[in-house]
């Protein structure tokens, strides 16, 4: 019963996406930062970002939220790629070496442990000798 209730409110509204969620998280987040340092503006901060991502997620202007949404993902998707990037060659950086092309900068990975390797850039074919 609750969730049909649920299913048929939400009908024609926006609903969660990646700017509410990272709204929501750095609310949370704030709400923490509050927690210890006990400054106010930073709790009315928290409370703003919860109440416009509530505010977005219940929206029927639907073209403007996607609209915004589209704003977010351009800048924050090549941030978010950088970090996972980063944490995947910490996590792989005992099996594989990374490598920059020296003609095109592409990222290339190699197993450790194989001596000199003539390695051929994918992208651009280039070859150059590297120690592994």
């Amino acid at each position: 019963m609750i969730r049909n209730f649920l299913r048929n409110f939400m009908i024609g509204r926006y609903g969660p996406d990646h700017l509410n969620i990272a709204m929501i998280i750095v609310s949370f987040i704030l709400s923490i930062v509050h927690g210890i340092t006990q400054f106010l503006p930073i709790l009315i901060l928290s409370y703003l970002l919860l109440v416009l991502a509530i505010f977005r997620m219940l929206s029927r202007s639907i073209e403007r939220r996607r609209r915004e949404n589209d704003w977010f993902i351009r800048y924050y998707w090549p941030v978010r790629t950088k970090f996972v990037r980063a944490f995947s060659n910490l996590r792989d950086r005992k099996t594989y070496k990374y490598f920059k092309c020296p003609s095109c900068n592409n990222t290339l990975r190699v197993p450790r442990g194989k001596g000199k390797l003539q390695v051929t850039c994918p992208k651009c074919g280039e070859r150059f000798i590297k120690k592994t």
